[in-house]
């Protein structure tokens, strides 16, 4: 088991990795729209949410040693299901032709007030310690 780590992703704010690879996989934790950089937490429109949300994600499969075209399944937790062709535009944008397996989960609240939160699954290439 070997446990991810990268700056290009949020700080975990408590007992958790950022992700975990072992068996063939990385498990990406629920990422949260906070700019890696200056810590700012986007709170604004859930667009830039779920965009911010998506980087962080692929900030950490990639810091794991794999990419976008191998995240096999998402989570998607949101706070109001009224927003979620919003959130959906922006996550079918981002992933193009990819289409990961993916389950929505209505939430009735999320930290510090956002909107979405996502967790993932990725394969890693066969050559790719776990």
């Amino acid at each position: 088991m070997r446990v991810i780590e990268t700056d290009n992703a949020p700080t975990p704010g408590g007992h958790y990795a950022q992700g975990v690879a072992h068996g063939g996989f990385l498990y990406v934790s629920g990422q949260l729209p906070i700019d890696p950089s200056s810590g700012e937490k986007r709170t604004g429109a859930v667009e830039d949410q779920t965009l911010q949300v998506l980087r962080n994600v692929l900030a950490v499969v990639e810091a794991g040693g794999s990419d976008m075209t191998r995240i096999v399944k998402t989570t998607v937790y949101v706070s109001d299901m009224d927003l979620w062709g919003r959130v959906n535009a922006v996550y079918a944008d981002f992933f193009g032709a990819s289409r990961p397996a993916r389950a929505i989960v209505p939430t009735k609240d999320l930290h510090h007030g956002f909107k979405v939160e996502i967790e993932a699954v990725a394969a890693l290439p066969e050559h790719s310690p776990s």
